[in-house]
Order: C-alpha cells, then structure tokens, then sequence
C-alpha cells in the first residue's frame, strides 16, 4: 500500500525515455552496454569488477539522478539490477559467490556532512541489495571517512589522488582481519577513491580487496 500510494504521488518514469512505470524500461536498457570483463589492477586491489560505462548517456543520468537533488533514493534497486545484470555476462562466475563466508561487502563511506545534505549514502543503498541477493554479509561503519573531499568529478586527474590521500580510516579492524572484502562503489574513474579506500583496510588486516563498481569512465 505504501509503495502504491508513493507511486501515485510521484510516479516513475524511465531515465532513459520518460515512459511511465518504471526509472528503466526494458528498450533504454537494451542501451546500455553492460561488460562481460573484469579489470585487473596492480595496487591495494587485485580485481575491479565495473558493469558499464559511464559515459553511457543513460547511467549517467541514473547515477546522477541517485547522487543529486531530487535524490531519487530507490534508484539503487535499477542501478543494483544493473550490477546483477553485469556478473550475469561473465564466462566465469567469481570466486566470491562459492566461498561467502569468507567475504565481507563494505561500501565507500561518505563525510558525516555530506551524509546529512543527502540523507543516504549512495554506495551504502546499493549494496545493502547486493548482499541479500549475494548473501554475503554487509559490514557498515567499519570504514569512514574521516573529512569532507572535493567531489572527484570536479578535479583534474592529477590531483585526484591527493585530494582522498588519508581520508579514510579503519574504526574495527578487529572485524576485517584475515578476510577478503568486496569494496562498492558507484562509479571510478581513475580509481583513487577505492585504492586510497583499499589501502587503509589492507594497514588494518584484510586478506583480498576486490572492488565492484556500476560504472567507470
């Protein structure tokens, strides 16, 4: 009833080409071009599994619908489906799905300012979805982050990395040692946020970081 009556109040309506019923119908998401490959990468993280790009017109505009007022919070669930869509696609399943137990999924935190200006933390929704559909346990509030940045989108590539250099810190790391995490993001661009992220989990004791993002570009 109650997601009847929102619904009627302010109705969905697809990112992609204003049909009524849904914020992704099924011919915009024909559009989207989801990968059926992972990144691997050499630093703090040794895999980077990114569903789309997104310089897709369409992500981009769910992505900023999610993270930008209005704050279109339910958006999570389409950009979720999306990642689901993406592990779909791949040849090879990863290890993570046999051996859950040993896995932790941690989203990138936000700035307790930024939190109340939004009201939720992006990554936090997605991956909330993640776990109950992977059923691999969510740990929150173990990561933080420790000052406000300025929004990675807005800075030139070279200073990207200083810009979240030490923003981040461990609060148990008593939790974390020994396991592999599954960091979550929602986008990467050149990967300072979740390496810088990564970092500070592998100082505090975690085994493998893998990283799963919607979107990079």
């Amino acid at each position: 009833m109650k997601n009847f009556l929102l619904n009627l109040i302010f109705p969905e309506f697809c990112i992609g080409c204003k049909k009524e019923g849904t914020y992704l119908c099924q011919d915009c998401l024909s559009l989207i071009n989801i990968s059926n490959t992972s990144l691997k990468i050499e630093k703090e993280i040794k895999t980077i599994y990114c569903a789309t790009d997104y310089n897709n017109l369409i992500i981009k505009r769910l992505i900023t619908t999610f993270k930008y007022k209005p704050f279109a919070k339910e958006l999570s669930k389409t950009l979720a489906f999306i990642i689901i869509i993406y592990f779909q696609n791949l040849e090879k399943l990863p290890d993570f799905f046999k051996k859950k137990n040993e896995f932790l999924l941690i989203p990138i935190p936000l700035y307790k300012k930024r939190l109340k200006w939004r009201g939720f933390n992006q990554t936090e929704e997605i991956s909330k979805i993640l776990s109950e559909i992977f059923k691999i346990p969510l740990a929150l509030n173990i990561l933080v982050k420790t000052r406000q940045t300025i929004p990675q989108l807005n800075l030139p590539q070279e200073k990207r990395k200083e810009n979240v250099k030490g923003v981040f810190a461990c609060t148990k790391p008593e939790l974390i040692k020994g396991k592999n995490i599954l960091l979550i993001d929602d986008v990467i661009t050149t990967g300072a946020t979740i390496q810088e992220a990564a970092k500070t989990l592998k100082k505090s004791g975690a085994k493998q970081i893998l990283g799963i993002v919607v979107a990079g570009g």
